[in-house]
C-alpha cells in the first residue's frame, strides 16, 4: 500500500484509496508564471501563511484553533478560507508549505473538495512550497532525519497531486540561521532555488547596500555544481512591507476606494506602495522584487487580504499611464525564481553558511544549538529506532509500514524549527516528546515481530518470547530483567559493516553470558554510580552494571545468553576500585592520564605516538544575562538567545573526588564535581577512543542566576584561532574565531557570537595533531580561545528572551531541575588519519546498535535448539565508505533504499576516493533485484526525468551533466563518489 492511502487511514480512519485521480495538466510550475515587464519593476506579490507545527500550542491544538486564549491560531480555517477565495478569483495565487498541517486537513475533505483543490494546483493557483512535513530546523537537526521528513511531506504530494504536486523552492523562512548542508541536500532533492527570511544584522546590511541579497550558494564542497543551489535573503522577513498587512491580526487601513467617502485613501495607499517598492529594489540586483504577502498563521479571513490586495494590484497598475514603472502581480516563490533565472543577471557566490545568527548586536541566536538538551538527544534516539525498525520490516518481510507511519510522522514533526530546537513552550515539548514515546512504542510492536520470525531455526521451534526495548539503560534502570533467572539481549545493528560493541546491562547479581556461539564470555560487574543512582525518577535497584563486549555482524543481529549465577565462586575481584588516587588508563591504543585530584592531565596515541595535555578539563557555567530585552544591551538569555552576563565562565566547583575503576572490559574514571555535575571517563579494551558520560542536574537556582553550562577542553595545540565543525552530521566547516568570510564583522559578544552548531563532531588542530570530540546530540559550541573547545550541554534560564515563547527555558522534572546525560567521544589522531576515525564513530553514534530484552523460560541447551543466535543479512562485506542511510519496504516485493558514501574529498588517502559496490549484496537475504530506477534524494522523482533551472555565477553556468535514463536491468553495481547520496526505488523479483 501506498503511503497516500495510509497517510490518513492511520490517524484519521478516512481512506484516499477512492480519492479522484490527478489530472495531468500543463498549466503548473513555470509554465503558469506570469514574468511581468521587462520594461517596468515587477512587483511579484506572494499570499503565504507561516504555520509553525508547534510552538506555543501542540501541532493539533494549533490545527483545530484549540486554546486560542494562548494564540489564536487555526489552520483548518486558514485553508478553509483559502481555497474559497481562490475559487473566487482566478488571478489569485496562494501557497502552502507545512503537509503536516495539509495532511490533517486534506485527509476531512470530500472528494469535491479534493477534485477542487487538485484543479488549483494543476492550475498553478495553489503552489506548495518546500514541501516537507515542516519547516525543519538548520541547526540542530541531522540531515538523515531532514531527509526523511522532506521525502515524508513529498510522497503525500506526489501521490495526491502528481507532477504538479512536486514542490521545487525551499522555503525556509523562519529558522534562525541556515545551514549550508541543508542548502545542498535540497539541492540534491532536485530544488532549483532557496528562499529564506532571517540573515544577520550585519550580513542583510551588506548585502542590502551591494545588491547582494540573492547569491548562488555552492552548498558542498564535494559535490560540484550537484550542490549548488540559487538563494535569496527575503526582504521584510517574511512579512509584507509596513503599513499593508491586511490580516485580522493587523492593523493597517484597507484600501477605500470609494471617492465619495470621507476616508477615501487610493492616492495615499497607491504612493506608499510604489515608494515601498523602489526602496526595496535599491538592495536587489534585477527589476524583479518579491513581497510576501502574509505571516504567522494569517489568512483565516483570506477575504480581507484577498480584496485588499485585489484593489492595490488594480490601483497601483493604473498609476502606469501617469509614468509609474512599477507593475504589480500576484505570484508564487517559484514564478519569482523563474523571473530572476530569464533575467540573465550574472550572480555572485556564497560557500559558506549563514551562522551564527543575530538580529542586534547582543542578540546571538546560539542557545537554542543546545536548548532543552534532553529532547535533543530522545529526537536522536528516536531516529535510531525508526532507522532499525524499517530494516527489520524489510528482512523480516512484515510488510508493516503503516504501522511504522506513527513514528515516521512523529519524527516529522519533530524537526520543526521550535521542535527540535528546544524553542517551544513547556507543555508543547512534553507534546513532542510523547508523540515520539507513542510511535517508539508502536515499533517496539513491529521489532518483536520481525524476531518473532527472524529467531526461529525452524518452523517446529516454539514462539518466541516478546522481545521488549529498555530505553533508561543509560541511567543503568531496567525493571523487566530485575532479579530474573534468566534472559536474552538481542543486539541489532543498524550498519553495513561489523562492529565491536561494550555493552552495560544493569543487574542486581551475577550472571554467566554466552555469546550467540554458546561459549561464556568475559561480562564484568562494575558498580552503578552514586551519582546515577540519585537521578530523580530513577526506580530501578540495579546496584551494578555487567559490562560485556559484543561482537556484532553487519546489517544483522546477535544474542547474548544471561543466566544468573547461583554459586559465585570466592575469587579475588577482578574489578579494582581505588578512590581518590590517580587514575591511569590504558588499553592497547590509548593511554588517559588522571592526577588524584580528578583533573584530566594526558591523553596519548600510543600507536602514533603523540599526546595531547590538558590544562583544563570539566564543567564550568556561564551567568545567564538577566536584561528586561527593552533595548539591545538588554538583551536576555533564553530560549533563543545565548547570552553570558560575563565573557568568563566560572568552574562549577573547585574540588572534585575521583573513583577509579579498572576491569578487562573497561577502565572508567567516575569524578565528581558537586552534587549537580559529574562525568564518566571510560576506556574500553581495543578501544580507540575515550568516551566521556557526563551528567549535570538539576541545576540550582537558589540563587536567583540562569545557567549556562559548558565542558571545556584545554589543551596544548595551537590551534591559531581555527576550528571545525560540522553540518548536520556530514560536511565539515572551518571556522575562524571573530570572523565571518563574506563581511566585516563587529565583534560585540566574544563568546556567544563564536557559537555554531555541533550536530555531530568538533576539532582543533596542530601540524601533528587533532583532538575530535564527537557529541550523540546536537549541541553548541566553539573554540573561544587557542587550545580550548567548549560545549554547552545544558541550560536553565530564568528570564524570556522575549522572541515570542514568553516564557523562560526551566525544565524541571519529579519537583527539581531536570537532569541530563550524554555523551561525548574524544579521538586523538594525525590530522591525516582522523578522517577515518571520526567518520565511522559519528556513524556508529547516531546507528547505534539496538538493544531489546526478552526474558526466557528455557534453559541455554533448549533455547539454543530452537532459535538462531546471530544472523546477517550480508553475504558479502562492503566497502568501509558506503554506508546504508535508509531501508524502507514499500510493499511485499519493493523497496527505497539510499546508499551514501560518507567520506569528504581529500579527508583519507584512501576511502576518500570514488567507491563500486553491488546493491544486490544488501538484498540477497530476502530476494533478487528484478529493477531498480534511481530518483532524487527526496524520492518523489525519477533522477532521469530531472530538469534543473540553470544558473550563471561569477561567469560559470551550474549546469550538469545530465544522467542516462536507460540503466541496464541486471546491473546492479553502484558507484559513489565522496559525499554522495544515491537514492533508488528497488523491485524484487
Amino acid at each position: 500500500m501506498h503511503i497516500s492511502t495510509y497517510f490518513a487511514c492511520i490517524l484519521l480512519g478516512i481512506t484516499l484509496c477512492y480519492g479522484v485521480p490527478v489530472k495531468k495538466s500543463n498549466g503548473c510550475g513555470y509554465d503558469a508564471c506570469n514574468l511581468g515587464d521587462p520594461m517596468k519593476l515587477n512587483v511579484h506579490m506572494v499570499p503565504h501563511t507561516h504555520d509553525d507545527v508547534g510552538w506555543l500550542k501542540t501541532v493539533d491544538q494549533y490545527f483545530y484553533g484549540a486554546r486560542n486564549y494562548i494564540q489564536h491560531a487555526g489552520v483548518q480555517y486558514i485553508l478553509d478560507s483559502a481555497i474559497r477565495a481562490l475559487d473566487q478569483n482566478p488571478d489569485r495565487r496562494f501557497i502552502y508549505v507545512e503537509i503536516g498541517f495539509f495532511w490533517r486537513w486534506w485527509s476531512q475533505q470530500t472528494d469535491d473538495m479534493r477534485n477542487k483543490v487538485k484543479q488549483f494546483v494543476n492550475d498553478g493557483r495553489l503552489e506548495f512550497i518546500s514541501g516537507g512535513w515542516c519547516m525543519n530546523d538548520e541547526a540542530s537537526t541531522h540531515y538523515n532525519s531532514i531527509i526523511d521528513q522532506h521525502s515524508l511531506g513529498a510522497e503525500f504530494l506526489r501521490d495526491n497531486f502528481g507532477d504538479c504536486g512536486r514542490p521545487k523552492i525551499g522555503w525556509q523562512i523562519d529558522p534562525f540561521g541556515h545551514s549550508r548542508e541543508q542548502a545542498s541536500l535540497l539541492a540534491q532533492m532536485g530544488f532549483d532555488g532557496l528562499f529564506f527570511g532571517r540573515s544577520d544584522y550585519e550580513d542583510y546590511a551588506t548585502r542590502n547596500r551591494t545588491r547582494t541579497m540573492e547569491m548562488v550558494w555552492k552548498a558542498s564542497a564535494n559535490l560540484n555544481k550537484d550542490g549548488w543551489l540559487f538563494t535569496g535573503v527575503l526582504p521584510n522577513g517574511y512579512g509584507p512591507p509596513d503599513s499593508f498587512c491586511y490580516d485580522a491580526f493587523c492593523d493597517d487601513a484597507p484600501i477605500m476606494d470609494d471617492p465619495r467617502l470621507h476616508d477615501y485613501n487610493v492616492p495615499e495607499r497607491v504612493r506608499t506602495f510604489i515608494r515601498a517598492a523602489q526602496n526595496e529594489a535599491v538592495g536587489f540586483a534585477t527589476n524583479h522584487i518579491i513581497m510576501t504577502m502574509g505571516s504567522d498563521f494569517q489568512y483565516e479571513n483570506a477575504n480581507e487580504w484577498f480584496k485588499n490586495m485585489d484593489k492595490l494590484i488594480k490601483y497601483v497598475n493604473a498609476e502606469q499611464v501617469n509614468g509609474s514603472n512599477v507593475n504589480v502581480f500576484y505570484s508564487t516563490p517559484s514564478c519569482y525564481l523563474y523571473a530572476l533565472n530569464k533575467a540573465g543577471h550574472n550572480w555572485t557566490s556564497k560557500s559558506d553558511d549563514f551562522f551564527p545568527y543575530a538580529h542586534h548586536p547582543h542578540g546571538f541566536w546560539t542557545g537554542y544549538f543546545t536548548s532543552r538538551a534532553a529532547f535533543k538527544g530522545y529526537e536522536r534516539h528516536s531516529n535510531n529506532i525508526l532507522q532499525v525498525t524499517r530494516q527489520l520490516n524489510a528482512f523480516a518481510n512484515l510488510n508493516l509500514r503503516n504501522s511504522i507511519f506513527y513514528l515516521s510522522e512523529a519524527m516529522g514533526v519533530a524537526q520543526h524549527h521550535d521542535a527540535v530546537s528546544g524553542t517551544e513552550k513547556q507543555e508543547v515539548a512534553f507534546d513532542y516528546a510523547q508523540r515520539l514515546s507513542d510511535g517508539i512504542n508502536v515499533a517496539s510492536g513491529i521489532i518483536n515481530q520481525a524476531y518473532s520470525k527472524l529467531l526461529p531455526l525452524n518452523s517446529q521451534s516454539p514462539p518466541t518470547s516478546p522481545q521488549f526495548l529498555c530505553q533508561l539503560t543509560n541511567i543503568s534502570e531496567c525493571v523487566p530483567i530485575q532479579d530474573q533467572q534468566r534472559f536474552t539481549v538481542t543486539i541489532w545493528n543498524p550498519t553495513v559493516h561489523s562492529v565491536l560493541h561494550h555493552f552495560r546491562v544493569p543487574v542486581t547479581r551475577a550472571y554467566t553470558v554466552r555469546d550467540s556461539t554458546g561459549q561464556p564470555i568475559l561480562a564484568e560487574l562494575f558498580p552503578v554510580s552514586n551519582s546515577t543512582k540519585k537521578i530523580p525518577g530513577r526506580v530501578g535497584t540495579a546496584t551494578s552494571q555487567l559490562i560485556f563486549r559484543a561482537n556484532l555482524p553487519a546489517l544483522g543481529f546477535s544474542t547474548y545468553f544471561f543466566e544468573a549465577r547461583t554459586l559465585v565462586k570466592r575469587e579475588k575481584p577482578k574489578v579494582k576500585i581505588t578512590p581518590n588516587d590517580e587514575c591511569i588508563l590504558q588499553n592497547q591504543n590509548i593511554r588517559v592520564e588522571i592526577d588524584a585530584q580528578g583533573n584530566l592531565q594526558h591523553i596519548i596515541n600510543l600507536k602514533q605516538s603523540i599526546a595531547v595535555a590538558f590544562s583544563n578539563q570539566g564543567f564550568y557555567w556561564y551567568q545567564s544575562f538577566p536584561g528586561n530585552n527593552s533595548q539591545s544591551q538588554f538583551q536576555a538569555s533564553g530560549a533563543y538567545i545565548f547570552r553570558p552576563l560575563s565573557p568568563t565562565a566560572q568552574p562549577v566547583s573547585q574540588a572534585r573526588s575521583i573513583t577509579c575503576t579498572k576491569g578487562d572490559n573497561v577502565q572508567t574514571a567516575v569524578i565528581v564535581f558537586n552534587d549537580w555535575t559529574s562525568q564518566e571517563i571510560s576506556l574500553y579494551d581495543e578501544g580507540e577512543f575515550v568516551e566521556v558520560e557526563w551528567t549535570v542536574g538539576p541545576i540550582p537556582i537558589d540563587d536567583n542566576m540562569g545557567k549556562e553550562i559548558i565542558i571545556r577542553y584545554d589543551t596544548d595545540i595551537n590551534s591559531q584561532s581555527k576550528y571545525y565543525t560540522d553540518a548536520n552530521g556530514r560536511e565539515v566547516l572551518e571556522r575562524t574565531r571573530d570572523y565571518r568570510p563574506t563581511w566585516n564583522y563587529t565583534v560585540v559578544e566574544t563568546v556567544s557570537g563564536n557559537y555554531y552548531p555541533i550536530n555531530s563532531r568538533i576539532w582543533i588542530k596542530d601540524q601533528n595533531r587533532q583532538l575530535t570530540v564527537l557529541t550523540d546530540r546536537s549541541e553548541g559550541g566553539g573554540s573561544i580561545s587557542d587550545g580550548s573547545m567548549e560545549i554547552m550541554v545544558h541550560r536553565r534560564t530564568l528570564n524570556d528572551d522575549s522572541l515570542g515563547v514568553g516564557e523562560p527555558l526551566n525544565e524541571t522534572a519529579y519537583g527539581q531541575g531536570l537532569v541530563v546525560r550524554g555523551r561525548h567521544i574524544l579521538s586523538l589522531q594525525t590530522p591525516e588519519t582522523s578522517a577515518v576515525h571520526h567518520r565511522v564513530a559519528a556513524q556508529h553514534l547516531y546507528m547505534h546498535p539496538l538493544t531489546s530484552f526478552s526474558l526466557i523460560p528455557q534453559d541455554y541447551y533448549n533455547y539454543s535448539a530452537a532459535y538462531r543466535q546471530t544472523w546477517s543479512a550480508l553475504t558479502d562485506t562492503l566497502p568501509l565508505n558506503v554506508h546504508l542511510l535508509t531501508l524502507d519496504q514499500l510493499g511485499p516485493k519493493d523497496f527505497l533504499v539510499r546508499v551514501e558514501h560518507y567520506f569528504e574529498l581529500y579527508e583519507d588517502d584512501t576511502y576518500s576516493k570514488p567507491v563500486t559496490f553491488d546493491l544486490q549484496s544488501i538484498f540477497k537475504a530476502i530476494g533478487t533485484i528484478s529493477n531498480t530506477v534511481e530518483l532524487t534524494l527526496g524520492a518523489n522523482l525519477e533522477l532521469a526525468d530531472l530538469k534543473r533551472l540553470d544558473w550563471v555565477t561569477n561567469g560559470e553556468s551550474s549546469s550538469t551533466k545530465k544522467t542516462s535514463k536507460e540503466r541496464p536491468l541486471d546491473d546492479t553495481n553502484i558507484t559513489l563518489n565522496p559525499m554522495q547520496i544515491r537514492t533508488f526505488s528497488v523491485a524484487l523479483a
